[in-house]
């Protein structure tokens, strides 16, 4: 059980502007539902255009004093804010798991851990934003780059990490000298308003942290195409990537993309296979499968293909699907009843021309959950293997040479993250170089960490979260030029007008 108590918590609204709760004016309300046993657990107003213009206005007022800290008092509040985090964890670790649906142990020992250090990291990283070192490069003038903050960051994060989410958008921003706008998936508002709460009581000043919680087509939209809003960064789907960047267009923003994934899982027939098996099932299952590095296709080297089908299998029987908050739980349901029904549509059209070796059902549960499954004799080209599912379903294909199954590896439209598995440092080497990838893991699948950059190639988007490399996203570089010599007449100026 739990003692997270959203109505109490959020009584003052799912909007946080300025460094207040306050309720949404769109005149429409919305339901968070438990997905683990379908009750309404808070309603709130959601957000319209009025809400994101008072927080994109927040955010613009509050830009030129945060703007104008220096690197260490930034990197003190960040650090604070890390503290704060920490204290909260358990409330956070709840939160988390009301509203995703998520295992307890999931939130308590990776979602929130992982968001304290981010947190920490990036109080480290704000002190370390110097530009290229001064340099005479013309003989006459002495050179420099200076990074500066951008001004208000307007973000849309997804569902299925949004405390992550809300942690990979905020903290860079803000780390760089921005302010910004966040808006939290309209299922998922908890731990993004925990989040900017915690980042007030850090003594982050009002403004540089806001939330507008709305829906896609309007808070979302207006946030993007907002004229004050100097750049976007959005994760989530690629389908609503493509309309995101059609909108930030309109306003030339800076723009960083975080879009769908189907990452390959590439087993070598000198991998060990007891591993793969492991890495197999806990990389697709992870989140009830909803991770976009979550691993969706198993190419495995024919001759360990029926043993590794097998383990697998029988390893995903043996997952302890219940109750969240219940600490022996391994897997939760999936966010709601429409995506679990969306997740079963894959696999009931994949009957017709593939094998599905276990799962493949919902449970008889008032809650949305969905077996873990895996699928075997699929083409390439069908669906199941082409598509983003989303959910815990695993498709495994066998291939010949090494050559074919970096191929097929490749024959996707997204480009995330994958994984390679061998004994061999030099097969593993050229898999990691030629899988078109942001991220190539060797013998594991999932884990990350706040010092190395996520994101994709292909239609898995362009730009980086995390890491020293997200400020390439976050911050403008601007090249300063000292002439040195004094001289009112330039030995250039004669191409323009007079003679030497």
């Amino acid at each position: 059980m739990h003692n997270f108590q959203a109505r109490d918590r959020f009584a003052d609204g799912a909007q946080y502007i300025a460094g207040r709760l306050t309720k949404g004016t769109s005149g429409t309300s919305h339901a968070v539902v438990d997905p683990a046993t379908g009750d309404e657990v808070y309603t709130y107003e959601l957000a319209g255009a009025d809400d994101v213009d008072a927080a994109v206005a927040a955010a613009a007022e509050a830009f030129p004093g945060w703007a104008g800290a220096t690197p260490g008092e930034r990197s003190d509040a960040l650090h604070r804010f890390a503290g704060v985090l920490a204290e909260r964890a358990e409330e956070i670790a709840q939160a988390e798991s009301l509203q995703c649906g998520k295992p307890i142990k999931l939130s308590r020992e990776f979602d929130v851990p992982g968001t304290v250090d981010n947190a920490a990291f990036f109080a480290g990283a704000a002190r370390h934003l110097q530009g290229q070192s001064a340099g005479e490069y013309t003989g006459d003038h002495t050179s420099y780059v200076r990074r500066e903050p951008i001004g208000v960051v307007g973000s849309i994060a997804p569902w299925n990490y949004p405390l992550q989410m809300a942690a990979w958008k905020v903290l860079p921003a803000i780390a760089a000298g921005n302010t910004i706008v966040l808006k939290p998936a309209e299922l998922t508002p908890f731990t993004s308003l925990l989040f900017a709460q915690a980042a007030t009581e850090a003594g982050i000043p009002d403004g540089v942290v806001n939330i507008v919680t709305g829906a896609g087509k309007d808070a979302g939209e207006h946030l993007v195409g907002h004229p004050d809003v100097a750049m976007t960064s959005f994760t989530g789907s690629t389908g609503v990537g493509k309309r995101v960047a059609e909108i930030a267009t309109a306003t030339v923003k800076r723009l960083h993309l975080e879009l769908g994934g189907k990452a390959p899982f590439v087993v070598f027939d000198d991998a060990d296979l007891d591993a793969a098996v492991h890495g197999a099932v806990a990389g697709a299952l992870i989140n009830s499968g909803q991770d976009c590095t979550a691993a969706t296709r198993a190419y495995v080297q024919r001759p360990l293909y029926e043993a590794f089908v097998q383990g697998v299998a029988d390893l995903m029987e043996s997952v302890r699907l219940g109750d969240p908050f219940d600490p022996g739980t391994d897997m939760g349901p999936l966010i709601s009843h429409a995506h679990r029904d969306r997740v079963a549509g894959f696999v009931d059209r994949a009957r017709s021309y593939a094998r599905v070796v276990t799962g493949g059902e919902a449970l008889q549960h008032p809650g949305a959950y969905y077996k873990p499954t895996l699928i075997a004799d699929a083409a390439q080209d069908s669906e199941i293997v082409q598509s983003e599912i989303f959910g815990p379903v695993l498709v495994v294909l066998p291939f010949d040479s090494d050559d074919e199954g970096i191929r097929l590896a490749n024959d996707t439209p997204y480009g995330l993250a994958a994984s390679a598995w061998s004994r061999d440092v030099f097969r593993a080497n050229r898999a990691t170089r030629d899988i078109k990838a942001g991220c190539v893991w060797v013998n594991d699948h999932i884990p990350i960490l706040s010092e190395m950059p996520h994101g994709g190639y292909k239609a898995s988007g362009y730009g980086k979260d995390m890491s020293a490399y997200s400020f390439e996203e976050y911050t403008q570089v601007k090249h300063v030029m000292f002439d040195n010599t004094a001289v009112v007449r330039k030995d250039w100026h004669r191409t323009i007008f007079g003679d030497r």
